[in-house]
């Protein structure tokens, strides 16, 4: 009876949600997070655990795809590149759509539970592909209304193959000659828990993922989607041309 229940809740396309709340400070804006604690708890710790050590801090945004995603929490800029210290892996927890306005933890292709440190933001309506991509994308929290506006100041930045970058034209992202630092990239400069109850959001509407268990492919994700964690060698081919700047 009571697993018969909880088929019959995440059947249903949204329910209400309790969150912690974090607040997102960038180059670009502030980005505030109600985290969804009971639904997703341990992706929620895996997550508060690399804010309460300062891990996020000064990270940058190394990948905007367009209509896509805007993905960080992987790598700092000072005088290198450098990829964080990553604790141990996260199981999956696909309870949550993919849906705009959420966020996700990025995974390595054809591992549903090898999360780490990297997330990802849902900038359009995602969850056709990746509520089943690689046994589901892990959805473990939606930002508020006023904090679109820092995602799309972000995606319409100048890219630099797919990392945004601030004060470099397109023009000079195919150049040699043009050099970058940290002022030149989104930088995550501190990620702040605003209120720790759990229950601070009560009502927060969130849409379930009714997919992942009517999937029935065989695909672990080798699309654009189910590889969406960038290692570091990826990170250094998205600014092929660019030299840093001492």
């Amino acid at each position: 009876m009571k697993k018969l229940l909880l088929g019959s809740v995440l059947a249903a396309a949204s329910f209400t949600s309790t969150a912690t709340i974090v607040e997102m400070n960038t180059s670009q804006g502030v980005i505030e997070i109600n985290l969804f604690d009971q639904q997703t708890p341990k992706t929620v710790e895996n997550f508060l655990s690399y804010v309460q050590d300062d891990s996020y801090n000064e990270t940058v945004i190394h990948r905007s795809v367009s209509n896509f995603v805007i993905q960080g929490g992987g790598f700092t800029f000072s005088d290198s590149l450098d990829a964080i210290t990553t604790k141990p892996t996260v199981t999956n927890e696909p309870v949550f759509s993919n849906v705009k306005g959420t966020i996700a933890m990025a995974k390595l292709s054809g591992d549903a539970n090898s999360a780490t440190s990297q997330w990802f933001f849902n900038i359009t309506d995602n969850s056709a592909a990746l509520d089943t991509q690689n046994g589901g994308f892990t959805v473990f929290g939606q930002i508020t209304a006023a904090s679109q506006s820092t995602l799309d100041k972000i995606a319409a930045l100048v890219h630099c193959g797919e990392t945004p970058v601030v004060d470099i034209t397109a023009e000079q992202c195919s150049s040699n000659d043009v050099t970058i630092s940290s002022a030149n990239l989104v930088t995550i400069q501190s990620v702040t828990v605003m209120d720790d109850d759990p229950n601070s959001s009560a009502g927060l509407t969130v849409t379930a993922n009714t997919l992942i268990d009517a999937d029935t492919s065989t695909d672990s994700g080798s699309s654009s989607g189910g590889g969406l964690i960038w290692l570091l060698g990826a990170f250094l081919l998205a600014l092929p041309r660019l030299k840093r700047a001492k």
